[in-house]
């Protein structure tokens, strides 16, 4: 019982991948509060674990509502005095070719997506800089990474939330609030018709959850982006190449298209531990090369 004495919350946790959530992490010890925008279907979770002797409660309520997050917290702090984990998982889709996407959908699921998310991170962030404790799971996507026809808005959500991640894992360090990304592949009602029906088979959302153990555990890591679908586990990154110095001129963007297979060259790269890291190389750079130049 690895999350013995753990409490997590688990956001749209009232089926699919986030009932699996829940349930993968009350038989590893944790009690679980099951959120989700359905007061039956978040109690019915609730029930199941519990059926299975496990300690869960039920709380309905949109991770867009600030006050029925706020009170989900409060509730969850009187119940069992602490939070350890949060796993972001709710979410919508409403995909349309971007031609055809209105921006009114667009904005609906970055707020449920990254906003959610955000709403519920804050939440949950001075009870685990108090107990200077928490695991904090962001739910990214493969949409996100890398793109996938029809979905702009919901790729532009998910890539928003690995933003999220690197910055709240670097806010948080000195805390032990270890932030990390699961990007899922699970057939759920959200991806009913987008796979074929042979692949949704082998996709079975309980064969994701087991990713959740090594990023919410004492020896999580943080910032780590877990891909995870059918059984099979990957590491995603984002890096940064080696790059070339190239100067100032009227000529640059001339020599930057020359020299552009050397500048995406992949050998060499790196995962910058923060964002400046870009500025402090590009400087660097710029003044080696300058103390370089003849007089």
């Amino acid at each position: 019982m690895p999350l013995e004495g753990r409490t997590a919350i688990i956001t749209g946790a009232g089926g699919g991948l986030g009932r699996q959530h829940a349930l993968y992490l009350a038989r590893k010890g944790a009690r679980v509060v099951v959120n989700d925008v359905g007061e039956a279907q978040a109690a019915a979770v609730a029930a199941e674990i519990r059926a299975g002797g496990g300690e869960a409660l039920a709380w309905a309520g949109s991770v867009c509502d600030d006050a029925a997050v706020a009170a989900m917290v409060e509730r969850t702090l009187g119940e069992w005095g602490r939070v350890d984990i949060l796993v972001n998982n709710a979410g919508i889709l409403r995909d349309r070719s971007f031609a055809k996407m209105d921006l009114a959908s667009f904005r609906e699921v970055l707020e449920v997506h990254v906003m959610g998310a955000a709403t519920c991170s804050q939440a949950v962030w001075e009870p685990m800089r108090a107990q200077r404790r928490g695991r904090i799971v962001m739910t990214t996507s493969s949409s996100g990474l890398w793109g996938n026809f029809g979905q702009a808005n919901y790729g532009a959500a998910k890539m928003a939330l690995v933003g999220l991640m690197q910055t709240l894992a670097i806010e948080g360090a000195k805390y032990d609030i270890r932030v990390n990304c699961l990007a899922p592949t699970a057939s759920t009602g959200m991806t009913a018709g987008v796979l074929p029906e042979e692949s949704l088979r082998a996709l079975a959302p309980a064969l994701v959850s087991p990713a959740l153990l090594p990023l919410v555990g004492d020896d999580a890591p943080t910032r780590a982006i877990v891909c995870a679908g059918g059984g099979h586990f990957a590491r995603a990154y984002v890096t940064l190449t080696q790059g070339r110095h190239l100067g100032g001129g009227n000529d640059t963007g001339e020599r930057l298209v020359q020299a552009w297979e050397a500048v995406s060259d992949p050998a060499g790269q790196l995962v910058p531990k923060y964002g400046f890291a870009q500025a402090e190389r590009e400087v660097a750079s710029a003044q080696a090369h300058a103390q370089a130049e003849p007089a």
